[in-house]
This record gives C-alpha cells, sequence and structure tokens, in this order.
C-alpha cells in the first residue's frame, strides 16, 4: 500500500514543490533569445548600413566640413573662412534665383502637372478599349533617362528648324515659335513642359495603383443615391485616395528641390541663369570654377531645405498615414 504525499499549503513542501522553472521560462533563457533575434537583424542590415555610411553618411559629414573652408578640391581643406560661404550664399543673386525658380517648379507642379496627372489617371481607371495601350504610353516618358529626354526636347525645340518650330509653320501659327530654350522669357515654362511630360507618367501610376483600392460597391452606392459623377469624385474616390496624393505631393516637392540632370541636358542653365537650379549652380561651381568649398555650401542649404521640409511634411500632413505603420520585434515570442 502507498500513499501519496500531499504539499502543505503552509509550507510549499511535497512533490515538485521548488521544482526551478522551465529553461525556457527563465529570464536569462528569455535575455539569451532576444539577444539572439537583434544579432540576426543586425547581421542582415549590416552589409546596407556599411554602404550606407559610407556612400551617404560620410560624404555629407564631409560636405559640411569642407563648406566652411575656401578648397578648390585639390588636398584637404585647409583654409578655414568660418561661415563665409554661407554669407556669400544668401547674397548671391543667382543662387536668390534658383530658390524662385525652385519655388515657381513647385508651385507649378502641384497646381498644372499632379491634377493633370490624377485626370489623366481617373480617365484610364474608367472602362474603355485599349486602356492598357495608353497606360503604357503615357508611362514611357518616365522610363527614358533625364539625358534621352533633355537630347530629344533638345532637338523638338531648336530655334527655326526644330520639330515645333515646323509644327507651328505648317500650321499657320509660325508666330508663336520661337527660341524656346534660348529665350530668357520662355525657358521656364518651355522646361516645365518637358518637365510635365516626363514626369507625369510617374504620378498618373502612383493615382491609377490607388484608384485600384477604392471599393466599387462604395461608389455604386453613391451612384444608386443619386450623386453626380463629381459628387462621387469629390466625395468618395477624394478622400479615399488622398494618402496616395499625399506621398506623390511630397515626391514631387523633392524632386523639384533636387533638379539637376533634366536641366543641366536641356539647357545647362542658361541663358544667363535663367534656368539654373540649386544643383546646377552647386555643380557649376564644384567641377567648373573648382570652388568646391563655395558648391558644399550650396549642398548643405539643399540637404537643409529638404530635411526641414521633409520632416514638416511627416509631422503634419503624414501622420495619420504613419500613425500605426511601425512594427517592434519582441524576443520574447513563443
Amino acid at each position: 500500500m502507498t500513499s501519496t504525499f500531499l504539499p502543505d499549503k503552509r509550507t510549499g513542501t511535497g512533490a515538485g514543490a521548488g521544482a526551478p522553472p522551465p529553461a525556457a521560462d527563465r529570464p536569462t533563457g528569455r535575455a539569451r533569445r532576444r539577444a539572439l533575434h537583434w544579432l540576426t537583424a543586425a547581421g542582415f542590415q549590416l552589409p546596407a548600413l556599411v554602404l550606407f555610411a559610407g556612400l551617404v553618411l560620410l560624404p555629407m559629414l564631409f560636405a559640411l566640413y569642407a563648406a566652411f573652408f575656401r578648397w578648390g578640391g585639390f588636398g584637404m581643406p585647409s583654409d578655414y573662412i568660418g561661415g563665409e560661404n554661407f554669407t556669400r550664399l544668401f547674397q548671391d543673386e543667382v543662387f536668390l534665383g534658383d530658390l524662385w525658380r525652385c519655388l515657381v517648379l513647385v508651385v507649378l507642379s502641384l497646381a498644372v502637372q499632379l491634377p493633370f496627372a490624377l485626370a489623366m489617371a481617373v480617365l484610364l481607371n474608367q472602362r474603355m478599349r485599349g486602356r492598357a495601350v495608353y497606360r503604357m504610353l503615357f508611362f514611357a516618358p518616365y522610363v527614358l533617362s533625364e539625358a534621352i529626354t533633355g537630347i530629344l526636347f533638345g532637338m523638338i525645340f531648336a530655334p527655326d528648324d526644330g520639330f515645333a518650330d515646323q509644327v507651328l509653320d505648317r500650321i499657320g501659327l509660325a508666330g508663336l515659335g520661337g527660341e524656346w530654350f534660348a529665350d530668357p522669357s520662355t525657358v521656364m515654362a518651355t522646361l516645365f513642359l518637358v518637365m510635365t511630360w516626363k514626369y507625369f507618367g510617374f504620378h498618373m501610376m502612383l493615382y491609377l495603383a490607388g484608384l485600384q483600392a477604392v471599393p466599387r460597391e462604395l461608389t455604386e452606392a453613391a451612384l444608386i443615391d443619386g450623386a453626380s459623377a463629381w459628387q462621387r469624385f469629390r466625395n468618395v474616390t477624394l478622400p479615399l485616395l488622398a494618402p496616395t496624393l499625399r506621398i506623390s505631393v511630397f515626391l514631387s516637392v523633392i524632386g523639384a528641390i533636387q533638379l539637376f540632370d533634366l536641366v543641366w541636358v536641356t539647357t545647362a542653365g542658361g541663358p544667363d541663369h535663367h534656368s539654373e537650379t540649386m544643383a546646377v549652380t552647386m555643380f557649376q561651381y564644384g567641377f567648373k570654377r573648382y570652388q568646391v568649398g563655395y558648391a558644399s555650401a550650396i549642398s548643405v542649404v539643399m540637404f537643409g531645405i529638404s530635411l526641414v521640409f521633409a520632416l514638416a511634411y511627416q509631422r503634419f500632413v503624414l501622420r495619420r498615414d504613419l500613425e500605426g505603420a511601425t512594427t517592434t520585434m519582441r524576443g520574447d515570442a513563443k
């Protein structure tokens, strides 16, 4: 006859009393697993972080350092001049003109290019014959490189014998032709036309992707309730497309601030600086005039403008889109 020894509730003695917890439940076990997870994540991220530090962070820090020197780009900077480059920068009429032209491009992009892209996206989201072909044709310019685009439109808008002047002459509107890129009064308008042709297809595809996520049931319900096409677009489609619109605006503004290659290939900033952007001015001083310290100051200001805009836009515009978008890695997952 055997008897079972029951634990005493008061003393906690008995079978199994005082036994150590399973290894997986020990604090050291959890800490070890968490450390292993972090080391695994760090191992995957390390190559990208090394490349990012070497190709982005270090050049940025060196540009900030060089901005305080009078430096021609050879050897190490040694002629320290403090903030003289930045003082000169905001007294330079060319750079102040760059800021004004940047603002003009931003306003035109938001007021003309993006609404045009949205209208085309809404149109191509409808059922029609050849819809896929039209989408491909409108998106094709974005696939071309800026160099090819610049050369192409340089030939189209060549004075007198360019394709644009020949077409206007054939239809009896020769008086509307001109020097296009060579005339200070028309160069920015012509440049913006090229920019719109080049980039509107990208924003159109963004809007098309956003429109695909709009539930068709909502628009059908609005139609049944008697809403017109404009009312359905304004009250149903547009609010649901708002996150895509906000991303599109952000990319458009940042692109206008950093615009370089298309301008450089088409006009090189001419005539007489009337189409220069901050990036073109930076290139001119850094690689043409060998005033690398001054060019570094321009790059620092460009970065500062982009950073301030990005942080402010994220804080006040993208805040709702970013809420709940972050994830955390927990080492105590079972």
